[in-house]
């Protein structure tokens, strides 16, 4: 073996790993989302979450690899290596294509899962399994051939995206908007005064370890992102993650301090999260003190997002828009403000952030724009949202015959019949939580 096959073999097995890490992230979204809804919701939204890693892998190897990264002269959509067949030496991979395929893919379902959260309670289980296919398969490598594929038009331009601030979040973040709006809030959610009506999450614990497992996961995310086990800048690239995401948290927590009252656990995990989406995009580009400002910022920017988005009456059960797509864009533009070289605070003139911010604002308009189109097409045919009765059953039973937790169904009792029978509902009937 000589010293060429030995760097290869290095550098696959890093993404290999890192790809694996990227890919139990699944396991973090589901258990955030689940731990953010109510118990009687929580076995549906780790069904999307799980179909997202079925479907969505099948989906993005069938055709959403070959339009992000095949062969295209117009920078606009790739047209080869569907289904990864090739060939794939215009690439330039130094690492198997297949490695690089699980590694891409793991990216698209993170994307896909963004969605789930932002959706959860109301929506139904078939139409979603839909939009995951079309986003893995479409949406999602559609602005990724832009940023990130051979000869695409944002790439052309010099968009830095390093692991996908714009591409994963901002993606993710502004298709949870458009379909937040299309299926409109959960029952009772809202008075007709305008005012808000809390749903506690049921089980923050489980919230908690699935952010920490995110966490974990975008050491894979963010450093594997290098494509090779050789690269020493992955260290830089660690240390700027964590240091982004700490800063994140503990900034979410102190201002949740000072604007409530008290230190609010559930903005001080998206906190966090905001704080490590804030990184993403530029974490191999800006110093250590850069992704502590970046992070703090991220902190800050979720809880004020959550606010807008609830006066606003955007509901959004575990903040997805305000995380990843509010951050998503903030990664970006700080990307343009901070990067070493070509950063306006560098000395770098304002051209990396004119491109930075029209490569952002170009991939949430077009994740905004197709997924608003694919739900409303969605809603006009097969429905997207269960009924009243249905979701205050709770979608765990209504969709899938089971509780998430044993001993939760409604006992049989005189007038109701069978187990788990519920009461005749009145359409004006509508509860708080």
């Amino acid at each position: 073996m000589n010293l060429a096959q030995l760097a290869e073999g290095i550098n696959t097995v890093w993404v290999l790993l890192a790809a694996a890490m990227v890919f139990f992230m699944e396991a973090g979204f589901a258990f955030l989302e689940a731990g953010f809804v109510r118990s009687k919701n929580s076995l549906n939204i780790v069904m999307k979450v799980f179909s997202d890693a079925t479907f969505g892998t099948l989906a993005y190897w069938v055709l959403g690899f070959g339009i992000m990264f095949g062969l295209d002269k117009a920078g606009v959509i790739g047209t080869s290596g569907f289904a990864l067949q090739g060939p794939f030496e215009y690439l330039g991979l130094h690492i198997p294509v297949y490695a690089y395929w699980f590694f891409q893919a793991a990216f698209a379902m993170a994307a896909a899962s963004i969605v789930s959260g932002a959706v959860a309670e109301r929506m139904k289980f078939k139409p979603y399994l839909v939009f995951t296919v079309i986003m893995t398969a479409v949406i999602y490598p559609v602005s990724g051939h832009w940023i990130w594929g051979a000869g695409g038009w944002l790439n052309k331009l010099g968009m830095l995206d390093f692991a996908g601030s714009a591409q994963v979040h901002a993606v993710g973040g502004f298709a949870a908007l458009a379909a937040v709006l299309v299926l409109g809030p959960r029952l009772g959610r809202y008075n007709e005064d305008g005012s808000i009506n809390v749903m506690p999450a049921h089980n923050l614990q489980l919230a908690f370890l699935g952010t920490f497992i995110l966490w974990f996961g975008w050491f894979g995310f963010n450093p594997g992102s290098s494509l090779s086990g050789l690269d020493l800048n992955i260290a830089r690239i660690a240390l700027n993650t964590n240091l982004a995401a700490a800063a994140g948290g503990a900034m979410a927590t102190v201002f949740t301090s000072l604007r409530y009252g008290k230190a609010d656990p559930s903005m001080a995990m998206n906190g966090a999260l905001a704080g490590l989406v804030g990184i993403t995009g530029g974490c191999a580009y800006v110093a250590p003190s850069s992704a502590v400002l970046i992070g703090l910022v991220s902190g800050v920017l979720v809880v004020l997002a959550v606010s807008l988005l609830d006066r606003l009456h955007v509901d959004d059960p575990v903040g997805a828009i305000a995380v990843h797509g509010a951050n998503g864009i903030w990664g970006i533009v700080a990307v343009g403000l901070f990067a070493e070289q070509g950063g306006l605070f560098y000395g770098g003139g304002a051209h990396l952030l004119g491109v930075e911010v029209l490569g952002v604002l170009s991939a949430a308009a077009w994740s905004f724009g197709a997924t608003f189109v694919v739900f409303q097409v969605l809603k006009h045919t097969v429905g997207i949202r269960v009924s009243k009765r249905e979701e205050l059953e709770g979608m765990d039973l209504a969709e899938h015959g089971m509780p998430a937790y044993t001993g939760t169904a409604t006992p049989a009792l005189p007038g109701l019949g069978a187990e788990g029978a519920h009461p005749p509902f009145h359409p004006h009937e509508v509860p708080a939580s």
